[in-house]
């Protein structure tokens, strides 16, 4: 008869994720892992594979818990409110204060050495399968008279992305919810406006 294991892995992975959004990928060690989920290195293995294993499981699950807003916010009426609520909904994600602050993507994705170069490249895709929805959202705006027909869609996803990913990095350097929410106030004041 098998041996029941001795740790919940579905808390096991919480733990994980916790670490890895204090510290990054690279920042964490398989150490700081197993010391932090109570388990030893053949249990991590055994459950979840290699570091990189457990980092990818780690970020659907961050996906699915802490970004599942995004999907809804690009389903709001006008595109205007969409890109609203997912730069609100981000803040909320980001200085969550029963999370490290900032963003699992953002932390584990900016130092990473060679070596991690497949962390890297996947952090990277994930953020562009947003960015894609977002440009996919605006240019079903353009098309249906909701956002200016001389302007690129994929510009504004760009720029969307790029004030979240830099909302992220102040959140993690200990910006507050207000100062983010104050950014955001920043950014809709240039959104373009429909010709009259």
């Amino acid at each position: 008869m098998g041996r029941h294991r001795e740790f919940d892995p579905d808390e096991a992975l919480h733990i994980a994720l916790h670490v890895f959004r204090r510290r990054g990928y690279e920042g964490t060690s398989i150490s700081d892992l197993t010391e932090a989920m109570g388990i030893t290195r053949p249990s991590l293995y055994a459950a979840f594979g290699n570091k990189e294993d457990l980092f990818r499981r780690t970020l659907d699950l961050y996906e699915r818990q802490h970004l599942c807003f995004a999907h809804a916010a690009l389903q709001a009426p006008t595109v205007r409110e969409a890109v609203e609520r997912l730069l609100r909904g981000y803040i909320d994600v980001l200085t969550d204060p029963t999370s490290p602050p900032g963003c699992l993507g953002v932390n584990g994705a900016v130092a990473c050495s060679e070596a991690s170069e497949p962390i890297r490249e996947e952090l990277i895709a994930r953020r562009m399968v947003n960015e894609n929805n977002l440009r996919d959202r605006l240019e079903t705006a353009r098309a249906g008279g909701d956002f200016p027909s001389d302007e690129d869609p994929a510009d504004w996803a760009r720029y969307v992305v790029s004030i979240g990913l830099g909302m992220a990095v102040r959140a993690a350097s200990g910006a507050s919810r207000e100062e983010l929410q104050r950014v955001v106030d920043v950014a809709l004041r240039g959104w373009p406006t429909l010709p009259r």
